[in-house]
C-alpha cells in the first residue's frame, strides 16, 4: 500500500466510523423511545448503557442527550454525521449550540444549525468550531443575541456565586494543595493583588512563574495580617499559633506545630517568631498549659533589619 493509498484508507475508516456513530445514535434513540432499559430492570437509559457498552455514565447521558438532538433539532447534523460531512465531536458542538437555543424557537435553531454545517464551518476542528457556535446567533438572528448575551452573563455570574469554593488539603509530604473556583470578580481583585509582588526580584531570581505566584500569595496574605484589620477571631486579631521547645528552637532539631496541626522545621519556627507576637507558655508534661504570658514583640523594625 503507497503512502497515498495508506492516508486514503484511514479517511476511509474515519468516515465509515461517523456513519456507524449516527447508525448508534440512532439505534440509541429507539432503545429510549422504548423504554427498553427500564423493562430490562435499569434504573435509567444511562445506567443501562454503561452495563451493555462498559463506558461511564458520563459518556452514556453525552450519547444519549446527543442522540435526542440529533433526532429531533438536529436533523440535518445527523444527515451530515451519516454522510462523513462533519465527525460525531462537531455533531455535539453543533447539538449543544443549536439545543442551548431552543427558546428562541424552531426557526432560529434551524438557522443556526444550517449556519454551522456551512462548508466554512465543518472543517474546523471542534474546539474552533465551539467557538464559531458561541457566536452563531450574533450570525442568524442579531436583535436577539445582545438579550442572549445578557442572559448568559447573568446565568454564568449567578452560577460563580454558587460555585465558589476554596479548598486546602495536605497531602502529607511537606505540601498543602490549593484549589477551588471564583468568579471573574473575585479573580481580578485576587490577580490585581497578587500581581504586583509576582515581579522578578532582580536577574538572579531563578524562581518560576508559578513559583512567584505562589510566594506572592503568600505575601498578601501576611501583609493582609500585618495590618491588624482582620476581623477579629474568639476577641482576638487573627492569630498564627506554633509551639516548640525552646531547646530544640536552639538546636534547630524536631520541629514545631501550627495550630492547624501541620509540622514545620526549626528554620520555619524561627522565621515566623522574627515576625511574631511571643506569648511565653510554661507546658507541663502531657503538653497542658500551666501558665501563659502577656503578648509583646521581642524583633522591632530596627532588630529584625539588623538580623542577618
Amino acid at each position: 500500500m503507497s503512502d497515498n493509498e495508506l492516508s486514503d484508507e484511514l479517511v476511509h475508516l474515519w468516515a465509515t466510523e461517523q456513519a456507524v456513530a449516527a447508525r448508534r445514535l440512532g439505534v440509541i434513540r429507539e432503545i429510549d423511545g422504548r423504554d427498553l432499559a427500564r423493562r430490562d430492570g435499569a434504573t435509567s437509559v444511562a445506567v443501562w448503557l454503561r452495563d451493555k457498552l462498559r463506558i461511564a455514565v458520563s459518556s452514556a447521558r453525552q450519547m444519549l442527550a446527543l442522540a435526542h438532538a440529533l433526532d429531533s433539532s438536529c436533523r440535518a447534523t445527523a444527515t451530515a454525521l451519516a454522510d462523513g460531512v462533519v465527525n460525531q465531536q462537531q455533531a455535539q458542538v453543533i447539538a449543544n449550540a443549536v439545543t442551548g437555543l431552543a427558546e428562541h424557537g424552531p426557526a432560529v435553531q434551524a438557522k443556526a444549525e444550517q449556519a454551522l454545517l456551512d462548508e466554512k464551518c465543518v472543517v474546523l476542528e471542534p474546539a474552533a468550531l465551539a467557538v464559531a457556535a458561541d457566536r452563531v446567533l450574533e450570525h442568524v438572528a442579531p436583535e436577539l443575541a445582545e438579550e442572549q448575551q445578557r442572559k448568559d452573563l447573568e446565568a454564568a455570574e449567578k452560577r460563580a456565586a454558587r460555585d465558589r469554593a476554596f479548598t486546602m488539603n495536605p497531602d502529607g509530604t511537606g505540601r498543602v494543595r490549593l484549589s477551588g473556583w471564583l468568579g471573574h470578580e473575585a479573580a481580578a481583585i485576587v490577580e490585581a493583588a497578587i500581581d504586583p509582588l509576582c515581579t522578578p526580584a532582580g536577574k538572579h531570581d531563578d524562581r518560576t512563574a508559578t513559583q512567584r505566584r505562589a510566594d506572592a500569595l503568600t505575601e498578601v496574605c501576611r501583609l493582609a495580617s500585618a495590618t491588624g484589620e482582620l476581623p477579629e477571631n474568639g476577641g482576638d486579631r487573627a492569630q498564627l499559633i506554633l509551639t516548640m521547645r525552646h531547646d530544640d528552637l536552639l538546636a534547630r532539631i524536631g520541629h514545631g506545630m501550627l495550630d492547624t496541626g501541620l509540622t514545620v522545621s526549626p528554620d520555619v519556627v524561627r522565621r515566623i517568631a522574627c515576625q511574631a507576637s511571643i506569648i511565653a507558655a510554661v507546658l507541663g508534661t502531657p503538653g497542658q498549659v500551666l501558665d501563659l504570658g502577656r503578648q509583646r514583640r521581642l524583633f522591632t523594625g530596627p532588630i529584625r533589619r539588623a538580623l542577618p
